[in-house]
């Protein structure tokens, strides 16, 4: 449900240069125009070097646009402090990587938690969300398991529970299956279309059609631009 019909995420314009000399840059981005509104569930795709890492970068406040309006629940975010960013990151935003990201020697509970050590969250209540979001992705019995004693599949869905323990407004999920065999990488597609489906806003970042098609809406970038942007038909 979009709430008072502002978009979720709303890029205007948007170019992003990369400086790779004194006089010299590469421009990733070349006049993004997109908005995402709260409940999506969107994938963005392209070809290697089309411009989805600095687009996902931008979308998650990992980094600024060169030029270029960037709103986040109608708040131009472009001039925010570093430290404002890093508190959008941390309380709107529920990062999902391809390379999973998690501390090794830390128990896969440990794991989960880490994000509301920030947050200044207390402890009883830190352990249920914990559990519940364990329990959300199937895999609450691995809770004192080594992070680096269990599948790769299930180090993944360890990684989603921990995007989904600050409550965030989007998941941002940046290629979540690259490192998985089909039919594991179709296991976690199905635990991110129920969690859209229980109203979570989800963009995930990957060139795999068969992944893509999970999502409702499909954007695809070439050479920096969006060439399309339509509706999943599954």
């Amino acid at each position: 449900m979009i709430k008072n019909n502002i978009p979720l995420i709303s890029l205007e314009g948007v170019i992003k240069r990369y400086p790779i000399g004194i006089n010299d840059y590469y421009q990733a981005l070349n006049g993004i125009d997109l908005k995402i509104n709260e409940g999506e569930f969107v994938a963005i795709m392209g070809p290697s070097g089309s411009g989805k890492s600095s687009l996902m970068h931008i979308i998650g406040a990992l980094d600024r646009v060169t030029e270029g309006k960037q709103f986040f629940k109608g708040k131009n975010i472009a001039s925010f402090s570093e430290d404002h960013l890093a508190e959008i990151r941390n309380k709107e935003i529920g990062f999902v990587f391809q390379f999973f990201n998690l501390l090794p020697r830390m128990t896969v509970f440990k794991n989960v938690e880490r994000p509301m050590l920030y947050g200044k969250i207390p402890a009883s209540e830190r352990k249920k969300r914990v559990m519940n979001a364990l329990n959300i992705v199937g895999i609450a019995e691995k809770a004192e398991n080594l992070s680096n004693h269990i599948s790769g599949g299930q180090i993944q869905r360890v990684a989603i529970a921990r995007a989904l323990i600050m409550e965030p407004s989007v998941i941002l999920a940046d290629e979540p299956t690259g490192n998985l065999d089909t039919k594991t990488a179709h296991e976690i597609m199905s635990i991110l279309t129920n969690l859209n489906k229980e109203g979570h806003t989800i963009v995930i970042i990957t060139h795999e059609d068969d992944i893509a098609s999970f999502a409702k809406r499909r954007i695809r970038l070439v050479d920096g631009k969006i060439v399309s942007d339509t509706d999943n038909k599954r």
